[in-house]
């Protein structure tokens, strides 16, 4: 590991969070970042992701969360403000119901907007069964969004423990926090020069 790798970094930070059982993990990497990370942390959660993990519990890691249910804040916090306000978006967990509506530029809630919107990287860590990481559709739509200059992460795969079935299965993996801390520094843009 050299120098740069163990520096301080820093950076505006967008966190895409969607419904999958691994959000309620999401505190354990903001908490890694902050570590080695020296930005702002905004993240954006799905209707669905809430109901995995209060938006409460999350804004005691983050600098900002975002959940698009109040219009009173809509002029203030849209998609358009949230992709001019930040550097780069990790979107963690990613499900394949996000992978698919990136890859067909639908945007039915206000994560998806924010990444059509987005000139900044978009960073993809999927996180669903390996059935589904496997099949045909799920496939295309991450080479679709490779195509279209987006980052997916290929997921590690481990076991885990199913309680529907009672067992431990292999499936794909979120990364360790550290690897994700490692992804965003590889990710985030350099800052310019002041004044850019």
């Amino acid at each position: 590991m050299t120098t740069s790798d163990t520096a301080p970094f820093g950076g505006r930070l967008l966190i895409g969070a969607t419904g999958a059982a691994a959000v309620a993990s999401l505190p354990l990497y903001i908490s890694a970042l902050r570590g080695a990370f020296s930005g702002t942390v905004t993240v954006l959660m799905t209707h669905t992701a809430t109901t995995f993990l209060p938006p409460h519990t999350v804004a005691l890691f983050a600098d900002r969360v975002v959940t698009g249910t109040d219009p009173d804040e809509w002029a203030q916090e849209n998609h358009g403000t949230l992709a001019a306000e930040h550097d780069m978006m990790v979107v963690l967990p990613a499900t394949a119901n996000v992978l698919s509506v990136t890859a067909t530029g639908a945007v039915p809630n206000m994560l998806s907007a924010t990444i059509l919107a987005a000139e900044f990287p978009v960073v993809f860590v999927p996180v669903m069964t390996g059935e589904m990481w496997q099949k045909p559709a799920v496939r295309r739509n991450v080479e679709q969004l490779r195509l279209d200059g987006y980052h997916v992460v290929d997921p590690p795969w481990g076991e885990r423990y199913d309680v529907g079935l009672g067992t431990f299965i292999g499936t794909p993996m979120p990364p360790a926090p550290p690897q994700f801390v490692e992804l965003v520094r590889e990710f985030m843009p350099e800052p310019g020069p002041p004044g850019e």
